[in-house]
């Protein structure tokens, strides 16, 4: 397949967003990896505007939902209600029936609330009363949190997190980049001039293609001592998940993809390490959410695990023959 939409995708969302290259190929990376996404960053630094951003670039249906403490999760999935027309029951399907969701200021709902969205992150579907019902391919949830705001919030627990590919911060604008942001959109709204450039069909037939993106047998089992690094640190309660061992695999393959490469190489896997293993770490001080846990998480992996994991030198492109 013709990499090169991916570059007009990225193209086609860069005309709305100044700087915050990093984040955008992040962002891609999620999309071939089948994975969701936690842009968690102060107010006002376009985490909105950069889902939006996305959903006009691809051919798909989007949702949003802004999560208030009074949200109920049959505002999320959607609820049965009686028809006196038709004399029976009708099920109204919520806005989480949709291709690219916005979960606005997760962290506002209530725990219960928030729990309405495990099933359909992990298994693309949606059970209400007894009856399950499929999500529409692709399906992906953008979902945007404050850190430093705590009033009003209820943090996300460890298996929403867990659901998250990865968790990513806009990158701060230089001077230059925005002058260019006022310039920009000064006189226009840019985001409503977007156009699709890409169709569902070709979301789906991208990541079937990152499927193939070839690791070296050396990356993986560097990959698995990686993990096994952070369930033995003494300074860490709970290591990585075998969820997140294969979220760093789609991660890492979908990374290589954004890249323009056929095969994984060592720096895809710590460019990778950050944004989709922090989050999975807890600490042995602290509480998930806080932070300073995260920043203390972060720490561990860039100063202590990673730089202790050793990666060998091959040429990792080549395939080893099977076995007879």
């Amino acid at each position: 397949m013709d990499l090169s939409i991916l570059n007009t995708l990225k193209q086609n969302i860069a005309d709305v967003m100044i700087g915050n290259e990093s984040t955008i190929e992040l962002l891609l990376t999620a999309i071939l990896a089948n994975g969701h996404i936690l842009l968690e960053d102060v107010p006002g630094t376009g985490k909105t505007v950069l889902a939006k951003a996305l959903a006009r670039s691809i051919d798909a249906e989007f949702g949003r939902i802004q999560f208030t403490p009074d949200l109920l999760p049959s505002d999320v999935t959607g609820l049965n209600y009686f028809d006196a027309k038709k004399g029976e029951f009708v099920f109204a399907k919520g806005p989480a029936f949709c291709n690219i969701l916005l979960a606005d200021e997760i962290n506002r709902a209530t725990p219960k609330t928030q729990s309405s969205l495990l099933e359909c992150m992990a298994e693309r579907q949606i059970t209400v009363d007894g009856v399950t019902r499929p999500l529409k391919e692709p399906f992906l949830v953008i979902a945007t949190q404050n850190p430093l705001e705590t009033l009003g919030t209820f943090p996300l627990p460890e298996a929403q997190m867990d659901r998250f590919l990865m968790r990513v911060s806009m990158a701060p604008l230089s001077a230059d980049e925005e002058l260019a942001l006022i310039q920009r959109f000064l006189t226009e709204e840019p985001l409503l001039a977007l156009r699709p450039v890409l169709s569902r069909q070709d979301i789906s037939a991208l990541r079937q293609e990152c499927r193939n993106v070839y690791v070296h047998p050396e990356l993986l089992t560097c990959i698995v001592s990686l993990i096994q690094a952070t369930r033995k640190h003494p300074d860490i309660a709970c290591g990585v998940s075998p969820r997140g061992t294969l979220a760093f695999v789609r991660a890492s393959q979908a990374c290589a993809m954004v890249c323009g490469r056929s095969f994984v190489v060592p720096e895809d896997l710590r460019k990778m390490a950050l944004p989709v293993l922090a989050h999975r770490i807890t600490p042995a001080s602290g509480f998930a959410g806080d932070r300073t846990t995260r920043q203390l998480a972060e720490d561990i992996l860039t100063r202590e695990i990673l730089p202790s994991t050793a990666v060998p030198t091959e040429h990792w492109a080549e395939r080893q023959a099977p076995c007879c």
